[in-house]
């Protein structure tokens, strides 16, 4: 069988441990052959081909990024798009098409797999926000990251009795800010589930500082936004694909919180340092097991499906089902936050 295989939306830690896994046994235990597509769907679209082997998937376990590049591409939202993906994979034989993506990709993947082609997705993102899984690859490693980030900015900001406001990726959901902001030990943490009123942010830094502290860390999403009817009005301003500009709404909490309480106050955006570097073990491993249930489903001929991670087991689920949806973190997670104030 000539299996396809690609890469889609962001890059992030854990895609060549998968990689890897879908041509080792799909070659090994399978005798396929594994043709990768370059940059994502846009490689599919443009005929961009990569035939892979067991030497060029050598020593690539722990490299962050993708061997086969990626791009924002969805051949679904551009005009002739869906009709060049098929005759790409007519011309090229491929017989079955393994995805890893984010919402994004696999959005198209469903939409590619009601055309006729057999599709089986894997979820990677490190906001951790495609429905149906409780991990996505990419994910464990950006928590890390910014837990690191988190305990560094700790000391300078008790040295210098400052306010350090802390941002980190989660357009739609705050996986990443809950979990590091948790774990690094963070006064307040800002989601996108649910918009802040700064005035009690304010009031509660003041308290603090009061109290028994001269300094407090303060974690945010990207996507976090102001509830409405609150002091503090903002608009997330947008880049290219619709993302929104990084430390756009760090400065803007920096600044009330500076301007309303008085305090030294100051931004550390991570930005696409969540997203590079060696992937944690648990990546490595996620990657690994996705990759070879992917493959074994291929090969079963199964389509339309979806490898997810549901407690300690790997299960296939459809494709359909997690399409345009988001996974929001749980209410359980924001209280434990709120506790730890």
């Amino acid at each position: 069988m000539r299996v396809g295989l690609l890469t889609g939306g962001g890059d992030c830690p854990g895609l060549n441990a998968a990689i890897r896994a879908v041509v080792k046994h799909g070659i090994g235990e399978y005798g396929h052959s594994i043709i990768g597509f370059r940059n994502g769907w846009k490689g599919v679209a443009d005929g961009d081909v990569l035939p892979l082997t067991r030497d060029d998937i050598r020593n690539v376990l722990p490299v962050g990024g993708t061997l086969l590049g990626t791009a924002r591409y969805h051949p679904h939202e551009e005009d002739g798009g869906l009709d060049a993906v098929r005759a790409t994979l007519e011309a090229e034989r491929i017989e079955a098409l393994i995805c890893i993506g984010g919402d994004g990709t696999l959005h198209a993947a469903s939409e590619v797999a009601n055309s006729g082609t057999k599709i089986v997705g894997i979820p990677k993102t490190i906001d951790n926000d495609v429905w149906g899984t409780d991990l996505s690859i990419g994910f464990h490693t950006a928590v890390n990251i910014a837990t690191e980030a988190i305990d560094r900015v700790h000391t300078t900001a008790e040295s210098h009795n400052r306010v350090m406001v802390v941002e980190v990726m989660g357009r739609h959901a705050g996986w990443i800010a809950l979990n590091a902001g948790i774990a690094g030990g963070a006064e307040i943490v800002l989601a996108p589930e649910e918009p802040f009123d700064i005035d009690k942010i304010v009031k509660f830094l003041k308290h603090r500082h009061r109290a028994h502290a001269s300094f407090s860390i303060i974690v945010v999403a990207e996507g976090a936004i102001p509830a409405a009817g609150t002091s503090m009005s903002y608009e997330a301003p947008l880049g290219p694909f619709g993302s929104i500009v990084a430390g756009a709404i760090g400065e803007r909490v920096a600044a009330e919180i500076g301007a309303r309480t008085g305090f030294e106050t100051r931004v550390t955006v991570l930005g696409h340092v969540q997203r590079g570097g060696a992937p944690t073990p648990t990546d490595r491993i996620l990657g690994s097991r996705f990759g070879v249930a992917a493959m074994d489903a291929v090969s079963r001929g199964e389509s339309g499906v979806m490898t997810a991670l549901r407690g300690d087991e790997v299960v296939l689920i459809p494709l359909s089902d997690v399409a345009g949806k988001v996974k929001a973190v749980p209410a359980e997670l924001l209280m434990v936050a709120h506790a730890l104030a």
